[in-house]
């Protein structure tokens, strides 16, 4: 938890020996934005050599400071700041019927809690606020004793529906911070305040008193005016909008529990003198040296050395690697790998946090770190706005006196600075965009977790693939079938060759019987018999009479026509060459491989008309890197890449200039994802990428990464509208309502209408189309006219 940096400096020379640094790990709790964010990390950054880095999805503060500056001072400074902190504790090593604590975040049960608590919290709010609205903006509804009836239904909305909202905007004035909390609190408090003077004092709770609209204050009229339909519909809204931004903030975490959950959790090592059994342990409790057993099916438990036995390993989901890999003796196993074949025994050669996943892992959560969102602008922009709508209120109101006014007239255009200043429009321009886009993504296949994902999407100009799985399908299968001239049927060599892979549990077994299957789907496979394995060669058994070896083609001189050219052909393309042997004749060669995404090359050709760079980072090896991009014409290629790498080639381009998205759908892909400026995931793809992925497509159709980019731009354009129309409203009306122009009734209205203008522009999104205007995109046949304000 605390560890002191190393010092060499001499004992007798404490003097000039600099301070020894600690890091420590806080939990920290009641963070709910950026601004949050922000406030601890000054606060904690205000003490003597204190340095603090605040995750956000993780609700944990990565604090370095001086021996002299202890634990509990750190917890009384964030305590301070009106948040709840205790150091942060490890989850205890699970044994084999627990499941993970998930990158140690608080238990989700509470989590679960609080989303409930807030569900409760809108619905009652909506079922409540929804008959104030309608009594107060139709006149021709207000039966007799109506302002009783709204009053009665307000008075909970203002008092415990905004009961968040006035806690938190207490907390942040006494900490000297103003967020949207405050204004959304000062709105409801003004605005029910004045309604309640009205009914008890104001002569508003007469029988049969109707609200007509009005323009201007009604001087003279002697009845004060209900604002009950701002009280009710200002934390109506922005409930709603919060419960969205929570939702998808609540998700950043998803990442590093698909991490946590992919490590083993327990493990079997190996009792000496028995190699075939071992007793099981939690994998906490290995250590490097320790020999363990990986049976077919399990995960390797941590990364080691095989001692004994072979087998085939699926590295996808660590390597980006979509052929197996033969291990035998002296090579090398990464933890986290799926055992495809036979029994393994495996020296541990690292532990712990000196593991490939675990540095994977710890690459997600430093990048998840520090991410900008647009909640931190708002609140930058509500700490003046406030403090400069109360000054403009408390001023009219001196004038009005001074000026020798009616003091109801003086107080209703003090109270109408307040309402007119409500928040509302401005807390709804991005939540109604976001939501009306992010339904309609859905609807294309394209999730997107929040604005910022929305404004990083749109102002890329790299785009990392990813190989296995993004632009290839991640499947293995039988790309090309050659029978030798004048030998058996080409169907007839795959049936014996999918007889005999019956007995094996290889990947390459697999995508042959497979292919087996579609082909003669009326022709069951009989047993195989005298099968056997020879581990990194092949299998050989006895099909219907016939000795078949399916293998590795060795030296191709002997083999006859046209074989020689079909396995060249093969590992050209990257495919991995099985030969099929019947009664010792070579008959056959399949290539079996992972297949191009049918419209692989279109939608990287709509990217770079779009503006956007290519490139192709993969852990395949080179041939096979080459030769997809080849077939989509793309020329900055990395093969090889281990996911140390992929993170290593985004920050470069970063580094250049470059604001570079990553596509990828492996956990190998995850730490790029959640580093790069925008993460791309692949719907079919693991947990882990998809959590650190700032947009997930869920359809297996590659060009909705165009058609997102297209959504973004014609989303963020939609935003930009709805700000400058809720900043320009309070630029109009305030002066209004200052001036005595507006009184609190037509400054609600005009608040109710511009939240109604800001929502029905966000729908309009709905209607989008990847073909409408705007987005004249693709043709299935011949040249593509480039849309306007497209670059190639």
């Amino acid at each position: 938890m605390t560890s002191p940096s190393r010092s060499d400096a001499p004992a007798s020379l404490p003097s000039e020996a600099p301070a020894p640094s600690l890091t420590t790990t806080l939990t920290v709790g009641g963070m709910t934005c950026a601004a949050c964010v922000g406030r601890v990390e000054r606060k904690l950054g205000r003490l003597d050599g204190v340095a603090a880095t605040v995750n956000l999805a993780t609700g944990r503060a990565t604090v370095r400071h001086p021996a002299a500056v202890s634990v509990t001072d750190l917890v009384t400074t964030v305590e301070a700041a009106g948040f709840t902190a205790r150091p942060h504790e490890p989850a205890p090593a699970p044994d084999a019927e627990d499941r993970p604590s998930p990158a140690g975040r608080p238990d989700d049960g509470d989590d679960g809690d609080a989303a409930r608590a807030e569900r409760h919290r809108l619905l009652v709010t909506a079922a409540l606020s929804l008959p104030v609205l309608v009594l107060s903006m139709v006149p021709g509804w207000q039966f007799r004793d109506w302002q009783w009836l709204c009053f009665v239904l307000a008075a909970p909305v203002a008092v415990w529906g905004s009961a968040p909202f006035h806690a938190r905007a207490l907390r942040g004035l006494r900490h000297g911070a103003a967020t949207m909390d405050t204004l959304v609190s000062l709105g409801v408090v003004a605005s029910f305040t004045w309604s309640a003077y009205a009914l008890f004092l104001g002569g508003a709770g007469a029988p049969g008193m109707t609200m007509p609209f009005s323009l201007l204050p009604a001087a003279g009229d002697g009845t004060a005016h209900l604002y009950l339909e701002a009280a009710v519909g200002v934390p109506l809204f922005v409930l709603a909008g919060r419960r969205m931004e929570a939702r998808a903030r609540r998700g950043t975490g998803a990442a590093l529990r698909a991490l946590a959950e992919l490590a083993a959790k327990d493990v079997e090592v190996r009792t000496d003198g028995d190699r075939e059994r071992g007793r099981r342990i939690p994998v906490d409790r290995l250590r490097a040296g320790d020999r363990f057993l990986v049976r077919p099916g399990e995960r390797v438990a941590t990364d080691g050395t095989v001692v004994e036995g072979g087998s085939a390993l699926d590295l996808s989901l660590i390597s980006g690697e979509s052929r197996p890999v033969e291990v035998g003796p002296g090579d090398a196993v990464v933890g986290g790998a799926l055992n495809s074949g036979g029994l393994l025994e495996v020296r541990a050669d690292a532990v712990g946090a000196d593991t490939q996943l675990a540095r994977i892992t710890r690459l997600v959560e430093d990048a998840q770190t520090g991410k900008t969102t647009v909640q931190r602008l708002a609140d930058a922009v509500a700490a003046v706005f406030v403090p400069g709508v109360l000054t403009v209120s408390v001023t009219v109101l001196g004038f009005w006196l001074g000026a020798g006014a009616d003091p109801q007239s003086a107080i209703t255009a003090a109270v109408a600075v307040l309402v007119v200043a409500c928040p509302c429009a401005l807390g709804l321009a991005t939540p109604t965009a976001l939501l009306a886009a992010t339904g309609r993504g859905a609807q294309l296949g394209i999730l997107v977790r929040g604005p910022e994902a929305l404004e990083r999407l749109r102002r890329i100009d790299t785009v990392v693939l990813d190989k296995t799985g993004t632009l290839t399908t991640g499947r293995m299968s039988v790309t090309a079938l050659t029978a030798r001239t004048g030998g058996l049927d080409a169907t007839e060599a795959l049936r014996l060759a999918a007889v005999v892979e019956q007995g094996s549990e290889h990947p390459l077994a697999r995508a042959i019987g497979a292919d087996a299957a579609a082909r003669l789907p009326d022709r069951p496979l009989p047993p195989v018999r005298d099968f056997a394995a020879t581990p990194g060669y092949g299998v050989r058994g006895t099909a219907d009479g016939y000795r078949v070896e399916v293998t590795r083609p060795g030296d191709l001189t002997g083999l006859p026509a046209p074989l020689p050219e079909a396995v060249h052909t093969a590992e050209t393309a990257g495919h991995t060459a099985v030969l099929v042997t019947v009664d010792g004749t070579p008959e056959a060669v399949l290539a079996v491989g992972d297949t191009l995404r049918p419209d692989g090359y279109r939608a990287v050709d709509h990217l770079r008309r779009l503006g956007l760079r290519p490139v192709l980072a993969t852990g395949d090896r080179e041939a096979t890197a080459r030769a997809i991009a080849g077939h989509l014409a793309i020329t900055e290629v990395h093969a090889g890449a281990s996911p140390e790498d992929k993170a290593a080639l985004v920050t470069t381009l970063k580094e250049q200039g470059a604001r570079v998205a990553v596509v990828g759908d492996g956990v190998n892909d995850a730490a790029a994802l959640a580093l790069a400026d925008l993460g791309i995931a692949m719907g079919s793809g693991t947990d882990a990428a998809i959590g650190a992925a700032d947009v997930t497509l869920v359809r297996e159709d590659l060009q909705a990464i165009p058609d997102a980019v297209r959504l973004a731009r014609r989303t963020l354009g939609t935003i930009r509208g709805n700000l400058v129309w809720a900043f320009g409203y309070n630029l109009v009306t305030l002066p209004l309502a200052a001036v005595g122009l507006l009184s609190p009734m037509p400054a609600a209205a005009a608040m109710s209408a511009s939240s109604l203008l800001v929502v029905g522009n966000s729908l309009r999104l709905r209607a989008w189309r990847p073909g409408g205007p705007g987005s004249r995109d693709r043709r299935p046949h011949g040249r593509r006219t480039r849309p306007r304000g497209e670059t190639s």
